[in-house]
């Protein structure tokens, strides 16, 4: 098997990984802000990451998967208003902030479950870790790289980039920030306009607010997710993960910061998820085309002409290279739709079937068809091996689909493959569409209305032969056998099903 590589951001090249702790991994992906609900967007990094922590952990790492709740508020710098926007939602909701903070915390959760998406081995909150918040703010002040002004206090910049390499993650160097920075407010209490806020003086009305060394205030946006980090991963982790859009300044800050107070660079790779646009364009609200996850689910949005399962929305995530740009259609989706549903058919039709000699007792076999699915299922560890390409395992898989249904109708039989390639074929497409990719049934709900009918069903036919009431117990099987479900009854008196 080929070395994991990995294209880290802050070289701009791929790398054989090599974890810290052998055996172990520490990554940490930037969660969300929950001052409301988690958008189209959103998706891409939460489905890209549980994939990357699926094989990882196929490869037999043990991994520490940190991904944080921003519940306290999100001060930015650049570019944008400096506001509180989970004290702004509540009051617009008519909600305590906290509650609101639940109320979307418990929606991003839900989707996260629709996704299918594990959940994180641990989920800090920033409201949770104010007190380590203000210890590494208060080391940053000792060490000379953070000063306080007028109950605030921001991180020197300048200072910071005179001895380190300030911008290689972003590309952005000093004179680009001086001269992109927006007059935003408190601008004026900063040394320089490029300094950023590491806690921020609340103005009375403010509602959440906390005591601090310098006052009552709230922690800047960037030191939330260096303390989280630092707390559960140590010094220095493995994986840093999260949107190319927190590149520059989120991330830029965090190495920054925690640099300064952890004496080491905190991460070794990190990882970035391209951006999705909708059809062609930047996904914003300046745009109105911002599209929630429930709008997504239930259809409720002008973009679309149905609504779409989650796993559909996943498969489509995962047809494209996770730092390639990914572009959002309706169409985009209805083909996703009917690939996802040709994948999974073929799936399931592979799953039951059994390995039967037939013909082959004489030996025969089709060893150049043999040859060629041994080749696609090696090279599935080998695109993942590659920066987790899921766009070639998906490629590879397809290529398998037609085999599949050849052997399923008998047109090939199965015996043209040794029991070993079959066995093989039948365990690799379970772990790669299922456990590695996280793909399951668009189905489920179906299926789980299904298994009661025809429990139902079941227990009638049974109650019918024990009263030796055979037609009534030939009409249901007829009937099924009809309707394409085989009803089967087994040695020990029950009775098993397949659809055809």
């Amino acid at each position: 098997m080929n070395q994991l590589k990995v294209y880290n951001s802050y070289s701009r090249q791929k790398e054989v990984f090599k974890s810290i702790t052998p055996g172990h991994i520490g990554m940490y992906v930037c969660g969300p802000t929950v001052s409301g609900e988690s958008h189209l967007g959103h998706a891409r990094p939460y489905v890209t990451f549980d994939v990357i922590y699926r094989y990882l952990m196929h490869l037999g790492y043990k991994v520490r998967y940190v991904r944080n709740i921003t519940d306290a508020g999100h001060f930015e710098e650049e570019g944008r208003e400096a506001v509180d926007k989970i004290s702004t939602k509540a009051i617009l909701e008519k909600l305590e902030p906290m509650e609101l903070v639940q109320k979307y915390t418990n929606l991003f959760h839900w989707a996260m479950e629709q996704f299918n998406t594990l959940p994180p081995t641990i989920e800090p909150t920033a409201t949770g870790h104010i007190v380590e918040q203000i210890g590494m703010i208060e080391q940053l002040i000792e060490a000379g790289y953070a000063y306080v002004a007028k109950g605030s206090v921001y991180f020197d910049v300048k200072k910071y980039a005179a001895s380190h390499d300030y911008g290689k993650l972003s590309g952005r160097v000093m004179e680009d920030l001086q001269e992109t920075v927006r007059e935003l407010e408190g601008q004026e209490e900063k040394r320089d306009t490029a300094d950023f806020a590491l806690w921020k003086n609340a103005a009375p009305e403010h509602i959440m607010r906390w005591q601090s060394p310098w006052g009552v205030g709230f922690p800047g946006w960037h030191i939330e997710c260096s303390a989280m980090a630092t707390k559960y991963l140590g010094a220095q982790f493995d994986i840093h993960g999260g949107g190319m859009d927190l590149l520059f300044p989120h991330h830029e800050s965090e190495i920054a910061q925690s640099t300064i107070c952890n004496h080491i660079s905190p991460v070794r790779y990190w990882i970035h998820n391209n951006m999705i646009t909708i059809n062609g364009k930047k996904m914003g609200k300046s745009y109105n085309n911002v599209i929630k996850l429930t709008e997504l689910f239930i259809g409720d949005h002008p973009m679309l002409e149905k609504a779409f399962h989650p796993m559909v929305v996943r498969f489509f995530i995962l047809q494209t290279q996770y730092r390639s740009t990914l572009d959002f259609s309706n169409d985009a989706l209805l083909a996703a739709e009917k690939g996802l549903k040709r994948l999974w058919e073929a799936h399931e039709k592979l799953g039951v079937m059994s390995y039967e000699l037939g013909d082959a007792e004489t030996g025969i076999r089709d060893e150049e068809l043999e040859s060629r699915i041994t080749k696609l299922i090696s090279e599935f560890d080998d695109f993942m091996n590659d920066d987790f390409n899921t766009a070639k395992v998906l490629a590879n898989l397809f290529e398998l689909v037609p085999v599949i249904n050849s052997m399923k109708d008998k047109t090939i039989p199965v015996s043209a493959l040794s029991k070993e390639t079959f066995e093989l074929l039948q365990k690799q497409m379970k772990l790669y569409v299922e456990d590695i990719l996280g793909l399951k049934s668009v189905n489920e709900a179906d299926h789980s209305k299904l298994k009661g009918v025809m429990d139902l069903l079941i227990d009638i036919r049974k109650e019918a032969k024990s009263k030796k009431d055979f037609a009534t117990s030939d009409k249901i099987r007829n009937k099924l056998t009809q309707l394409g479900i085989n009803l089967k009854d087994e040695k020990d008196g029950d009775m098993s099903w397949t659809i055809e």
